[in-house]
């Protein structure tokens, strides 16, 4: 099991370019599902998850051809093609679906398009309880008939689906994704009230309408649906990875490096550029994306209380926590989205951070230097935090268990090496 060595203490300096959003992707690539004509989706980043969505919807008929030089281009120079012109199979099979949790996408589309669909309950990180039965009653609201059997979901309905007004008692952002996508081809208006404003949700809602869906409210908490009987094929930009951007972001702060970040948008994350200024962090917009500068600077800890977007994301909790670790003075890190996100702390103060967990909340309380230990990752935002605080501790730190990094960071120890870090992947028998 590969694991990463890092030797810390090195300020980064140069440039990281990011690339699309993950999140955004794998709710893009479930909508080809609603069209038979092909859906090109360029800036898609190279990821594990990326090749597991593929490998769902080709058992599911869709035809894919990579297109552009990725040797040259990287992220940017590819461009994924996928063409359903014929569904061969509604199920999605556990042993696809248990890999990662937005495989439950394909839930909505194939419903919409087919009339019905078998999808195995989902997996992915082990952070806490995420259920689908806000999906699945949105669904039943619009006509569909839903039973679970043998750990799937299994639905279908006569005709089309049927326009309703839904509300959702808690935001839900892969309930709202599923829902946009089956209302686009449903009979009448949908209104989908309590809507998930995440810009992974508005980046699907520009593809729908790119593909011919009538859509209002786009980045507002309520969107109006009006169904269309057909959807056809579009070419579509993924948005830049603002979880990406800011994991990148810490990384240039925890070293008290300089870093550009190529490719990204400032107002993407602002809930994070804000935590980042409050710490004492310079964060400016360039050219060709975002500066970020802490050099000889002095870090002080700042409370943090995670939140459904336009507030600060549950995904950037880890790295913020790694930052704090190395700040002055005490930071407070209130986690309200996910029961179970605090897995990493163990890990962190086994390099020397000072963390008290009470129930939803982290009293952190900065040193002046972490030292460098074997660690084990637990999840996918944990793995980074750990090459985080690796990366600004004293001496080597080795990080097992980083195959949950391939599943949303792209060749993270090329990107940080070429700033300075010292970093490298190696296999070997992992810590267990």
């Amino acid at each position: 099991m590969d694991r990463i060595r890092i030797l810390g203490g090195t300020p980064l300096k140069g440039i990281i370019p990011i690339g699309g959003a993950k999140n955004a992707a794998l709710t893009l690539m479930p909508a080809c599902l609603l069209t038979a004509e092909t859906l090109t989706l360029s800036n898609l980043p190279h990821l594990v998850d990326i090749t597991t969505m593929a490998n769902l919807l080709a058992q599911h008929g869709v035809g894919m051809a990579m297109n552009g030089d990725a040797a040259l281009g990287g992220h940017t120079g590819r461009a994924l093609e996928l063409t359903a012109a014929e569904i061969v199979n509604t199920t999605a099979p556990y042993d696809l679906v248990r890999r990662m949790r937005a495989s439950v996408l394909v839930l909505g589309p194939l419903l919409a398009r087919c009339g019905q669909a078998r999808v195995s309950l989902p997996g992915g990180c082990a952070i806490g309880t995420r259920p689908v039965d806000l999906h699945l009653k949105a669904l039943e609201q619009m006509g569909a008939r839903i039973t679970l059997e043998e750990g799937y979901i299994a639905a279908e309905v006569n005709g089309r689906l049927k326009g309703a007004h839904i509300i959702f008692p808690q935001v839900t952002v892969g309930g709202t994704e599923n829902i946009l996508m089956a209302a686009t081809l449903a009979e009448g208006e949908t209104v989908i009230a309590n809507a998930a404003r995440e810009p992974e949700v508005a980046d699907l809602a520009h593809c729908l309408v790119a593909m011919g869906a009538r859509i209002e409210g786009i980045g507002t908490g309520t969107l109006r649906v009006q169904g269309v009987e057909a959807l056809h094929g579009a070419l579509y930009s993924v948005v830049p990875d603002r979880i990406e951007t800011g994991s990148y972001a810490v990384a240039a702060a925890i070293t008290r490096g300089d870093v550009e970040l190529t490719g990204t948008r400032i107002d993407l994350m602002e809930s994070v550029i804000k935590i980042l200024r409050d710490c004492g962090v310079l964060v400016e917009p360039t050219a060709r994306g975002i500066r970020v500068c802490a050099e000889g600077a002095e870090i002080v800890g700042t409370d943090i209380m995670t939140e459904p977007y336009p507030g600060f994301p549950t995904d950037m909790q880890a790295q913020l926590m790694a930052l704090m670790a190395t700040a002055s003075g005490a930071s407070m890190i209130t986690e309200t989205i996910f029961e179970n996100r605090f897995m990493h702390v163990p890990e962190l103060m086994r390099m020397g951070a000072k963390i008290n967990v009470h129930g939803a909340s982290a009293i952190v309380r900065g040193v002046p230097r972490l030292s460098g230990a074997q660690v084990m990752a637990t999840d996918l935002r944990a793995s980074v935090s750990l090459i985080l605080a690796g990366l600004a501790a004293e001496g080597e730190t080795v990080v097992n268990r980083v195959y949950h990094l391939d599943r949303g960071y792209e060749r993270v120890e090329e990107k940080l090496a070429a700033c300075g870090a010292r970093i490298e992947r190696f296999k070997g028998d992992a810590a267990e």
